[in-house]
């Protein structure tokens, strides 16, 4: 073979030197395909990190829900958590009402929302404003939007049901709602004054000065049987047919609204006992069920003379900011009542080891045992 031929059989590719840049010559279509493979890998990254992002931000979302209907309905949660670094910080022993207020709702948040806390500490300022108004705060705003838009329906169909008024309450129509239908009108009107007496009626909805609906009456929703003693106006107040029912509807599920008249079934009474007593401790579905039977049609702060977050307080107090250990009782009792009608009784402490002895499991295990005993001994 000739030195030609054999350079044609075996050839051989002298590496080309750099020019003054340094750089190797390298073919277009290799650079190419490089650079789109880095550029995948890239974007498979970026999606990834998206998907990361995406599911914290769900999550947090979820959990933000929780806000508007465990812990407050107004408040921002700057203000619980600028609240409570005041407290840290000055060591005060005398507060304001509203102050007080405040740090109960961040006390309840660090238990409802635990993670949230130590989250705080965590972020620089940047981050933890960041957080906070486009996370919690987003999934507490949606809460409150979906639980007012499910009891509008609810609330309409649970009126026509028990009172059976003559002109009947319309799902989507809240126009038809408030002080101009009468049914409405009884259980929004205030428990000092007589709905079927003309002149209060009159003057309700001409808006008289002599009868001015606010925040600083109770509501006669609230009772039981909707009605009121005036000589004892805490009896029966929170124990409404209406307030169980929307309890139900936004805390367990709207169908186990149907049950509000007896105790409930005991099904998960030891999880969610807890989770009722923090619930009634607020005042979102009073506040949710007031706005469902009146006539405005979109979520606001004042309804005329009416402003829904200090009708919020006013119940927070109730419950929250009591008179003595006397009144506590009274509202640990209320509690007691609540987590009967909403999770049924419990009988649990009352299993002691001599009630359990004459139960049929340890009875059984009792004769096994003796079974075994006699044959033991016939051997």
């Amino acid at each position: 073979m000739s030195e030609r031929e054999s350079e044609h059989h075996n050839p051989t590719h002298a590496l080309t030197f750099p020019d003054l840049s340094g750089a190797v010559p390298t073919s277009a279509e290799a650079r190419a395909k490089r650079r789109i493979a880095a550029l995948e890998e890239e974007l498979q990254m970026m999606q990834q990190e998206k998907g990361t992002k995406q599911r914290k931000t769900t999550y947090y979302v979820s959990q933000g829900r929780a806000i508007r209907r465990m812990v407050v309905l107004y408040t921002s949660l700057e203000d619980l958590i600028a609240e409570n670094d005041r407290r840290y910080e000055e060591q005060l022993e005398e507060n304001t009402t509203e102050q007080d207020r405040l740090q109960r709702g961040y006390i309840t948040l660090a238990q409802v929302v635990p993670w949230l806390h130590p989250k705080l500490s965590e972020l620089d300022i940047d981050d933890c404003e960041d957080m906070l108004k486009k996370v919690p705060q987003r999934g507490a705003d949606a809460a409150r939007g979906d639980d007012t838009s499910t009891l509008k329906d609810l609330v309409a169909a649970w009126v026509n049901q028990d009172f059976r008024p003559s002109c009947l309450l319309k799902a989507d129509d809240k126009h038809s709602r408030g002080f101009v239908h009468d049914t409405c009108g009884k259980l929004l009107c205030p428990s000092e004054w007589d709905w079927s007496d003309p002149r209060v009626k009159a003057g309700i909805r001409d808006r008289t000065s002599e009868y001015i609906v606010s925040e600083n009456s109770w509501p006669l929703f609230l009772y039981e049987n909707y009605t009121v003693d005036s000589n004892n106006l805490e009896e029966g107040l929170f124990k409404s047919k209406i307030l169980v029912q929307a309890f139900k509807a936004t805390f367990t599920s709207p169908s186990s609204a149907k049950e509000a008249d007896g105790d409930g079934d005991g099904a998960d009474i030891l999880e969610n006992n807890r989770r009722a007593r923090r619930a009634l401790n607020q005042a979102k579905v009073k506040t949710c069920v007031r706005f469902a039977l009146s006539g405005v049609t979109s979520w606001r702060t004042i309804d005329g003379d009416f402003d829904y977050e200090m009708f919020w307080n006013n119940i927070v107090d109730f419950f929250e900011d009591v008179p003595g250990p006397v009144a506590q009782r009274r509202v640990t009792r209320l509690l007691e009542w609540w987590t009967r009608k909403i999770f049924g009784r419990n009988h649990r402490e009352d299993l002691t080891p001599d009630v359990v002895s004459k139960m049929s499991v340890t009875a059984l295990a009792e004769q096994r045992k003796a079974i075994e005993d006699a044959a033991f001994d016939s051997d």
